[in-house]
C-alpha cells in the first residue's frame, strides 16, 4: 500500500503571508473536486467556547482513557466522547474534565469556504488546514510522471509537524506527493522540489512522515 511524504516549503509567523503563499501552491494543482479539512486541539474549556461560536458547523471531540467505555453503546457515552457539533456541546465546566485537549475538525468542504474563518479563529492552538484531491501534472521533460491520489497542500498552524505534537511561534506550508523508496532514497524528491519552483518556493526540511 502507497502512502504520502510531505515537505515543508514555506514558514512564517505571518498567517496572512502563510495562507496567500499555501494559496499559491494549492492553485497549481487544484481541480473542480478538490476539498479542504481543517482540525484543531483546544486546552481549555473557555477556548473550546470560544471556537464553537466561530465554527458552527465544527464536530468536537474529547479524550477518553483507553478501554474507558468499552462495551457502553455510543448513545449512552458522554456526549465530549461521542463527539458533537458546536450547538450539542455541554454547558456544563464539568463535563470537559478530564476530556481536554478537545479536538475540534470539519471536514471534506468546498476550496475558499472555511479556511479564512478557521485560519481567524485559531489564536495560539495547534491546528492545520489541509487541501486534498489535488492534481499534480506530468514533466515530460524531466521524466516525472504526474500524481492524482498523494496529493495535498497542508498548512501547519502554530506547529511544525504533521503530527501536531509540538507547539512553535510560527506556521509551516508543507507539500505532498507520493513516497517512493529505493535504496533507502526518496526516488520523487526531484518532483517535489520542481513543485516547489513552480510558485517560487523551495524545500526547507526533511519531508514528513505519518
Amino acid at each position: 500500500m502507497s502512502n504520502d511524504i510531505a515537505y515543508p516549503v514555506f514558514r512564517t509567523p505571518d498567517l496572512g503571508l502563510a495562507l496567500s503563499t499555501v494559496r499559491r501552491l494549492t492553485e497549481f494543482g487544484r481541480r473542480e473536486y478538490s476539498e479542504v479539512s481543517v482540525s484543531a486541539e483546544l486546552c481549555s474549556v473557555a477556548e473550546v467556547r470560544r471556537v464553537a461560536e466561530d465554527l458552527p458547523g465544527g464536530w468536537f471531540r474529547g479524550q477518553a482513557e483507553y478501554g474507558e467505555f468499552d462495551g457502553v453503546p455510543f448513545q449512552e457515552q458522554p456526549v465530549l466522547v461521542f463527539g458533537a457539533q458546536a450547538p450539542g456541546l455541554p454547558a456544563e465546566p464539568s463535563a470537559y474534565e478530564g476530556r481536554l485537549p478537545v479536538e475540534c475538525s470539519l471536514l471534506d468542504q468546498p476550496v475558499g469556504s472555511i479556511e479564512d474563518a478557521f485560519s481567524a479563529t485559531i489564536g495560539p492552538n495547534i491546528g492545520a488546514v489541509r487541501w486534498t484531491s489535488l492534481c499534480w501534472p506530468d514533466v515530460p521533460a524531466a521524466e516525472f510522471v504526474g500524481e492524482s491520489e498523494h496529493t495535498a497542500v497542508t498548512l501547519l498552524l502554530n506547529s511544525r509537524t504533521r503530527h501536531l505534537d509540538q507547539s512553535a511561534e510560527d506556521h509551516t506550508v508543507l507539500g505532498h506527493i507520493r513516497s517512493a523508496v529505493f535504496n533507502g532514497r526518496q526516488t520523487q524528491e526531484p518532483y517535489a522540489h520542481w513543485l516547489a519552483a513552480q510558485v517560487g518556493l523551495t524545500i526547507i526540511g526533511p519531508g514528513q512522515r505519518l
